[in-house]
């Protein structure tokens, strides 16, 4: 079967209120626009205004009714993210499904988020992590399903936990993979503790394979000032059907992990192809690096104080710091690490 002309159904979604990163463009765009097809409320939270308001009437014009808003969204800034929690929260209305989507990749040389982390560690990690905070008490009481958004790379390379922010050296894909691989270990002990503390959310795992999207094209903002040969050889494939997958396509694990019945927590779907690559969407194995309880635990206490928010049970802070002294210390000396940032 042809990359195009793999679908996947999606149920009548009327009465959702969905929230999905990075939909202005690219798979996220796919993603939004089935969502809003199967009755959908979305809200699209955008970094660039412009190009959110072109998102929604693009959906609009393929489903025409359909309820969006793309209010600010920067999740490169903590503060940004507190912003948007904080305007969620005070319009008091449950979240159903958050697909946390958005993400950069490989800029050429080292950049920082506006609270000093590496972009993107900053951006596809804690972000999303932040963003999931702030979202908390929506989330609970849609009794929501959180899908996250990883990629193959989280199946490569490893996290550096003496230098998180890659401040001693710095390399595009490693970075990238370390903040895939740190999502994906987050989205899972998400899970484990609403199981264990009543939260009534369920939290697994998307990857999208590998198709021409916009993360390794030109991004002159990110240092890239022309499409790398990479992205020039994987549209030629998508192109000819060969091994990689369509935009479309790409965004069919996503769906299908927030939306199915049939999609279970705690689980990676992807591309059922050659490699993973493209093909329809299918349960995969969980990747070697995700599979520690230790490193999950750890990567949540280091997320918390770096990003100072936590994630509050009626008597027990999500991440225990005391008990797992080893994490405490790593965030620590972090902490330490960033400018304008001191441990406690």
């Amino acid at each position: 079967m042809s990359n195009r002309s793999i679908e996947i159904t999606v149920p009548d979604l009327s009465g959702k209120r969905i929230v999905v990163t990075g939909a202005s463009d690219g798979i996220g765009l796919r993603i939004a626009g089935r969502l809003a097809m199967a009755g959908a409320e979305l809200v699209l939270p955008v970094r660039n205004t412009a190009k959110g308001d072109a998102a929604a009437a693009r959906i609009r014009r393929r489903t025409p009714g359909a309820q969006i808003t793309t209010p600010p969204l920067d999740l490169s800034s903590l503060e940004s993210i507190a912003a948007f929690g904080d305007s969620m929260r005070a319009d008091g209305r449950p979240v159903h499904v958050l697909i946390n989507n958005a993400g950069v990749m490989t800029p050429p040389d080292r950049r920082t988020t506006a609270d000093g982390f590496e972009l993107q560690f900053g951006t596809n990690h804690l972000g999303h992590f932040a963003l999931v905070g702030r979202l908390l008490p929506l989330l609970r009481e849609g009794r929501a399903r959180v899908t996250s958004q990883i990629s193959v790379a989280a199946n490569e390379r490893r996290i550096n936990w003496d230098d998180l922010n890659w401040e001693r050296s710095y390399n595009g894909m490693t970075a990238y993979s370390q903040s895939k691989i740190a999502l994906g270990l987050f989205a899972l002990e998400l899970d484990r503790l609403s199981a264990e503390r009543g939260w009534g959310i369920t939290s697994n795992l998307s990857h999208p394979g590998v198709a021409p999207t916009s993360l390794l094209a030109a991004r002159p903002e990110l240092g890239r000032p022309r499409d790398t040969l990479g992205v020039r050889f994987i549209r030629w494939g998508s192109a000819h059907g060969i091994l990689f997958g369509t935009p479309e396509s790409a965004a069919l694990p996503a769906l299908y992990a927030a939306t199915s019945p049939d999609a279970e927590r705690r689980v990676l779907y992807g591309p059922s192809g050659i490699r993973h690559l493209g093909g329809a969407p299918a349960a995969q194995r969980l990747y070697s690096r995700l599979r520690s309880a230790e490193d999950a635990e750890r990567i949540c206490a280091v997320s918390e104080e770096l990003t100072r928010v936590r994630f509050p049970d009626s008597d027990a802070e999500w991440c225990d710091t005391v008990r797992h002294v080893r994490s405490h210390e790593s965030c620590r000396s972090v902490r330490q690490n960033i400018p304008g940032k001191t441990g406690e």
